[in-house]
């Protein structure tokens, strides 16, 4: 083999090493200018605006927000099929494996059509109309109609609040209709007059203030409202989470410690939740 041959293939192999090391560094560069977080339908609207912020202070990073539910924000984060959960209620001690980091407070409120004159209800009012031993509005001073029981599916961390603070078993429920999102129950519920459901508080007072035909009630004496939640007087609150599992990557961190700060409080109230205290 001649001098001329090998200095030609010595140039050929540094240019193949050359061309792997650029196409390495890139594909390790979109990884860490990507990042996804799945879940929750409750915080999706909230980190969609977090993450907006964030990529405005950070050029050239794309995050990707999808919902699912609960449940899914959870499995995605154990599978690594998302960086970061989203889970609109506290971590139960069998869910351990995962982290949770507090974005900001909820309460779940109970909603009616805004035409029914009903201005509030107790929990055992609540707890009869879901087991179909109450089962028209007359029998609580409302109208002369059937209630339209409007429920949760199953995987949605509405439901688990709601049946917890009820303490209420899922299946013995028998619904007129079942809903996914938030979105979704205050279009049920705004469809039917004598419909009743349960929403997120913050969801349900932006939607109020676009017009839509319901109504948040008091619950126990108690009005559902963003202020109650933060004075800790509503009973039917909640936790809304990021949430991880095992080590974080350092974008993860990153975001999550920016989502965290008061730097996205204008945020969290912006979507009628509460921030958390810093």
């Amino acid at each position: 083999m001649t001098a001329r041959t090998l200095t030609f293939l010595a140039a050929l192999a540094a240019a193949a090493a050359a061309i792997f090391f650029s196409l390495n560094s890139s594909s390790e560069d979109i990884e860490k200018a990507r990042l996804s977080l799945t879940g929750s339908s409750t915080i999706a609207p909230l980190a969609l605006e977090i993450a907006k912020r964030y990529e405005a202070q950070n050029e050239g990073l794309r995050i990707d927000v999808e919902t699912g539910g609960s449940s899914r924000g959870m499995a995605d984060a154990r599978r690594g099929l998302a960086d970061i959960g989203m889970v609109s209620r506290r971590l139960k001690a069998e869910e351990s494996d995962l982290t949770a980091h507090l974005l900001a407070r909820d309460g779940v409120g109970i909603i009616v059509h805004s035409s029914n004159p009903i201005e509030a209800i107790t929990g055992a009012e609540v707890t009869s109309i879901y087991k179909r031993e109450t089962r028209n509005w007359q029998a609580l001073g409302g109208p002369d109609a059937d209630i339209i029981l409007v429920h949760k599916a199953e995987g949605r961390s509405t439901l688990e609040v709601f049946l917890d603070h009820f303490k209420l078993d899922n299946p013995s429920i028998t619904p007129d209709v079942i809903v996914g999102d938030n979105e979704q129950g205050i279009k049920t519920v705004a469809a039917n007059p004598a419909g009743i459901g349960y929403v997120s508080i913050g969801t349900a007072e932006v939607a109020i203030e676009n017009g839509a035909a319901i109504k948040l009630i008091k619950l126990d004496g108690i009005e559902a409202s963003t202020a109650t939640v933060a004075d800790g007087s509503f009973p039917m609150a909640r936790e809304l989470n990021l949430v991880t599992y095992g080590e974080i990557p350092e974008n993860a961190a990153s975001f999550i410690a920016f989502a965290q700060s008061a730097d996205v409080n204008d945020l969290i109230k912006g979507q009628s939740f509460v921030p958390p205290r810093r």
